[in-house]
């Protein structure tokens, strides 16, 4: 098959989703029909029955020619400067996991790239959408439309990633998700144009659930936040239950930021369910388990299994408190000599240690910048397809590959919050007890549901 170079007016029809005359600006020419150079937009009206998703293939096609298929003139870097949008909670319950932190991260990258791509400047703005989807869209949008932003990264809230990993398709811009749970945004909801760089819920429950059903602990009781990432959280933690032979006695949902969550503990320590696993995260996350201890789940045989944990949350609770935790991981501090080097660095800006989506942002901006520059522009279908096409082999992640439904598949991690006996200094919070395989630690790309992969 022969095309022509991917102009801006192609690409243009391409986000606008008119096939046939996407098809026509690309010329794209069966080899026999070569001589002629008759565009395949004309032959497609008799070919739909057989090809009925001639979009899908078109997508795949340009994902495939994104990096050869960009011309002379689109290659460049727009409006002079590549801007990247921080968006995320930087005031609310979950500041702490990502929010200032993960715009130091943003910029420890930039600067270790030596600042610029292809000779022109990279540049960090971040926002606060506050956990609300419409103060996030519209805060992209304006970045998008006036502030010449090429690529927001972060998130930590399923609906806002949603919302914006739409617009982002809309306005060929790219959106990265790090610390984002819902399988929608790599799955139903996928595009061209969109990353997912640290967990999803089936990630963080699966592999938890096995290793509880194991022990024996088989009937379940949830105590979830109400909205796209508790629900999915719950969803993929049920499904894994019952596949083990367990069961699920109840469930009670929760608003984001709550503060007492005594009613939610009663209902759950009356359902007599031996695990009690909370679907939600950060400030809700820390003082659950707080309250938790105080109302004696334990004595009372009941184990509580948090389905996220970021090490400040166990910083906030203490050792005493946190001991015995297991829960899925993207990434320890203290696992490897680079990233035990990186965490000092970051530590030095932020007084902390890293979490996982610090982790993850730092990495993926990287990888944002070297597919920049090895596609000679800041075009987003270009820079996704180079974004594919290169390894992820970093202090984050090992061998690690983005797939075309935005997957990047990485090695997960069971950990344990170890003893205060066991603890041997400041941030010696965790025990690794086993790797999870990337292949296993994620949905296969046919069960994630992504109309890419069907294409592809």
């Amino acid at each position: 098959m022969a095309e022509r170079p991917l102009t801006r007016a192609g690409l243009d029809l391409f986000m606008q989703g008119d096939v046939a005359a996407t098809c026509n600006a690309l010329e794209i020419v069966m080899p026999e029909r070569r001589a002629s150079r008759a565009p395949v937009a004309n032959r497609l009206a008799g070919a739909r029955r057989r090809a009925p998703d001639v979009r899908g293939a078109l997508i795949a096609a340009v994902l495939a020619f994104g990096g050869a298929a960009v011309g002379p003139a689109m290659a460049q870097i727009s409006d002079g400067v590549v801007k990247i949008g921080v968006l995320n909670d930087q005031s609310g319950p979950n500041a702490d996991l990502g929010g200032p932190g993960s715009v130091v991260a943003a910029r420890m990258a930039a600067e270790d790239f030596g600042g610029t791509v292809l000779g022109k400047p990279i540049e960090i703005v971040f926002a606060d959408h506050q956990n609300k989807a419409d103060i996030g869209a519209a805060i992209a949008r304006q970045w998008f439309d006036q502030d010449h932003v090429d690529m927001v990264i972060d998130f930590a809230n399923s609906s806002v990633a949603l919302a914006v990993e739409q617009l982002a398709k809309d306005k060929n811009r790219i959106a990265i998700a790090n610390a984002v749970g819902t399988t929608d945004f790599t799955g139903k909801a996928c595009t061209a144009t969109e990353a997912s760089w640290l967990y999803d819920s089936y990630a963080l429950t699966t592999n938890v659930a096995r290793q509880m059903l194991k022990q024996g602990l088989d009937t379940w009781f949830f105590i979830t936040v109400d909205y796209a990432f508790g629900h999915s959280l719950e969803a993929d933690t049920t499904r894994a239950v019952r596949e083990g032979g367990g069961r699920v006695l109840g469930d009670v949902h929760f608003p984001l930021n709550s503060n007492d969550f005594s009613s939610y503990l009663v209902q759950a320590k009356a359902s007599g369910a031996k695990v009690v696993a909370f679907a939600g995260s950060g400030a809700d996350m820390v003082s659950a388990t707080k309250q938790a201890h105080e109302f004696g789940l334990a004595e009372d045989g009941q184990r509580l299994v948090p389905l996220l944990v970021f090490i400040n949350d166990v910083h906030s609770l203490g050792l005493a408190a946190a001991q015995g935790l297991t829960f899925v991981t993207g990434f320890y501090w203290d696992r490897t000599e680079e990233s035990r080097a990186w965490a000092k660095r970051f530590m030095a800006h932020r007084k902390t240690m890293p979490t996982m989506v610090h982790a993850s942002v730092y990495s993926a901006v990287t990888h944002y910048l070297r597919a920049a520059t090895a596609a000679g522009t800041d075009e987003a279908l270009a820079v996704m397809a180079k974004m594919r096409a290169l390894p992820v082999d970093d202090f984050y992640a090992r061998g690690a590959k983005l797939r075309i439904d935005g997957r990047l598949v990485h090695d997960m991690y069971l950990a344990q919050v170890k003893k205060p006996s066991e603890s041997t200094g400041p941030w010696d919070y965790y025990k690794i007890v086993a790797t999870i395989p990337g292949d296993e630690a994620f949905q296969s790309l046919a069960a994630g549901g992504c109309p890419l992969a069907q294409a592809h």
